[in-house]
């Protein structure tokens, strides 16, 4: 488990800001994700950590956050995989890197993967 001493939090996305879906070599795909439809920016900030895991005294390999409510959770290659728990759970379709290098984000229901639109 991540140390909480010294926590990081997740800096706000305008999920305004537009998308687009690659294939698995990279190349944009002709079509979009429909559930970005109605997201706004996300205004919290919450801890870079996955709350699950804290509770159940697990660890987790990389951090996602739900486009839909803001909440942050374990990736698939975590032990628990709460991320995805969390879309079973509420049906919130759309998860972002919380990594804070990483700008993608994966649509559940579309099996889409997603980058920031280049500017221009």
């Amino acid at each position: 488990m991540r140390s909480t001493a010294a926590l990081r939090t997740i800096a706000p996305r305008n999920t305004s800001v537009p998308w687009v879906a690659l294939d698995e070599s990279g190349a944009p795909l002709p079509r979009q994700c429909v559930h970005l439809e109605g997201l706004g920016p996300i205004e919290s900030s919450p801890p870079l950590e996955c709350v699950d895991c804290i509770r159940e005294g697990s660890t987790w390999v990389n951090l996602r956050q739900c486009l839909t409510c803001g909440e942050v959770r374990c990736c698939n290659d975590s032990p628990r995989k709460h991320a995805t728990a969390h879309w079973n759970a509420s049906a919130h379709p759309v998860i972002r890197s919380a990594q804070p290098d990483d700008d993608w984000a994966w649509c559940y229901p579309e099996d889409l993967f997603l980058t920031p639109a280049e500017a221009g």
